[in-house]
């Protein structure tokens, strides 16, 4: 047996479980490459796991055009007992059309991978497909092309839903935010300012031969001491220095600036909202001294994440396992200074993080999300001191979750205002509203209410 196709048959189990049984990739990935190949004997190595989790992102990214590039080459769709081996079929033209590998290996190890999950008899037909796609591959990438310039959802390799929701949201740059979603995500670093200003770091990196840069677009106001870094190059977080010791973390540009809205003083009790994994919880704690965190939500194993990072970083919150739009079942009847609400929402903003998020979202999820971040809004808002402020904020660029909403929240509340956020125009109408950019941050949403006294 190869050892190279268990790559690719973990690449088509994870796809399998995905758009057939409506798993994120962040569940199906470790289920597949972690755990022993069908052979039963041998483990997948780290650049085996690499290589699957490169060809699953891809196919995702591009899923409508590898889709009808299968429509063409095959006479009818495969029956369900056998459904695992469309998804061979996507992982065997991903490599052809789109990865450096060698035509000839890319086929033979396709081909392998169907002794690996049990679809020894089609090894014929897949052969036969990826074949054809290598015979025909000039005309058929022709023909798909007159087929997306009739199809915006076909081109831009989103559904048709959510093409229509940014052009109606975004008419002018909708196209662009659609390339941005299609591209692999900038790697971004937050600096502990405990121990590092950001200036400091990057003169390590530097001093390590690790080619960075730091964010050269702070809005004003926003203290460059503090300012993002983005690495130019891969590497092993594990390796950077000063990692193990909490010196520096793994967060987009774009979340970094929770923790400076947020504006917290000495003494003061903050509550992070659907705090996990716990990146802004940490954030606020290596941000401002001797203020009193409480990290909540409401996954019992997501906390996990939350104690690991506040370990790894060396400090201290009080984290709670509780329902942000329940309080009654955890809270202590202490008001907050501050709350940082990171509603549970779309993650339209971070979909080249997590392409998966084009095929398992559905239109009508976006009414059911909007209704319960009204919810926790309403909820969160009684918990905050007069005088306190609220930062809401969302991962999606999508206005029924973000301006809409808290233009329903401020018609519905007699004691909040909007505070405008330095240096962003409009902030106090809008809110501030980041697009995904290829070299920028994620998709992004913040807006700062008050507690009138």
């Amino acid at each position: 047996m190869s050892k190279a196709a268990p790559s690719r048959a973990a690449a088509a189990r994870i796809l399998q479980q995905v758009l057939h049984n409506g798993r994120s990739l962040s569940q199906a990935i470790p289920n597949e490459t972690a755990n022993e190949t069908a052979s039963g004997t041998e483990r997948l190595t780290q650049s085996e796991r690499a290589f699957a989790q490169a060809i699953c992102y891809q196919v995702l990214r591009q899923l409508p055009a590898y889709e009808w590039l299968i429509s063409q080459l095959i006479e009818k769709p495969l029956k369900s007992k056998v459904r695992i081996v469309h998804y061979i079929l996507l992982v065997g033209l991903c490599q052809l059309r789109d990865m450096r590998v060698p035509a000839h290996a890319a086929i033979a190890e396709t081909v392998e991978a169907c002794t690996q999950v049990r679809q020894k008899n089609l090894k014929g037909m897949v052969n036969a497909v990826l074949r054809a796609y290598q015979r025909q591959q000039e005309s058929l990438e022709k023909q798909l092309a007159n087929q997306a310039a009739l199809s915006p959802a076909l081109l831009h390799g989103h559904p048709s839903w959510l093409v229509k929701r940014l052009q109606n949201a975004y008419p002018d740059t909708w196209p662009a935010i659609c390339a941005a979603n299609n591209q692999p995500p900038p790697f971004w670093l937050r600096v502990n300012s405990q121990h590092y200003t950001s200036a400091e770091y990057l003169a390590l990196l530097h001093a390590e031969g690790i080619a960075a840069e730091l964010d050269s677009q702070l809005p004003t106001g926003f203290a460059s001491e503090h300012a993002a870094i983005r690495l130019l190059q891969g590497a092993d977080v594990t390796q950077l220095p000063g990692f193990s010791e909490g010196h520096v973390s793994v967060q987009d540009r774009s979340a970094q600036f929770a923790a400076h809205l947020l504006q917290a003083e000495a003494g003061m009790r903050v509550l992070d909202a659907c705090a996990a994994p716990g990146g802004k919880t940490v954030h606020l704690l290596e941000r401002y001294a001797n203020i009193q965190v409480t990290a909540l939500d409401a996954d019992a194993s997501r906390l996990q994440r939350v104690h690991d990072n506040l370990a790894r970083m060396q400090v201290q919150a009080d984290v709670v396992c509780g329902d942000a739009s329940q309080p009654m079942g955890w809270w202590n009847g202490q008001l907050f200074d501050r709350i940082l609400l990171d509603a549970p929402c779309s993650a339209t903003g971070v979909i080249r993080r997590h392409p998966d998020i084009k095929w398992l979202r559905r239109a009508d999820d976006i009414d059911t999300l909007v209704a319960l971040q009204q919810q926790i809004l309403q909820a969160q808002w009684q918990l905050l001191k007069p005088g306190g402020q609220l930062l809401y904020a969302t991962c999606s660029v999508l206005p029924e979750e973000n301006k809409l909403q808290i233009q329903q929240f401020l018609a519905t509340v007699n004691d909040a205002e909007a505070v405008p956020i330095a240096g962003i125009a409009d902030s106090a109408a809008t809110g501030w509203q980041l697009l995904p950019n290829a070299e920028g941050g994620d998709g992004f949403y913040y807006f700062l209410l008050q507690k009138r006294t």
